[in-house]
């Protein structure tokens, strides 16, 4: 993916993410935002090569509660 693709993609992304974070936590958009940029999960997913970008925005919000509930960024295992 060339670095046009990845931040459409990320544009597209982002904001999906960020409305189910304020569904479910039922916090602001301004909160929701703080919460999402400052974790490691946004980190990672800012850099094309992890390809965290593949996960739905439902399976991203579920990482991020991971992170926010024991401090680690712990992605799903494939083919056990």
């Amino acid at each position: 993916m060339n670095d046009v693709e990845f931040k459409a993609t990320l544009q597209m992304l982002i904001p999906m993410v960020i409305q189910i974070i304020m569904e479910k936590k039922s916090i602001s958009a301004v909160e929701a935002v703080k919460m999402f940029y400052i974790s490691s999960l946004y980190e990672r997913l800012e850099t094309e090569k992890t390809k965290v970008w593949h996960f739905s925005p439902h399976a991203l919000f579920e990482l991020l509660e991971t992170e926010m509930r024991t401090g680690k960024l712990l992605f799903p295992t494939e083919g056990y």
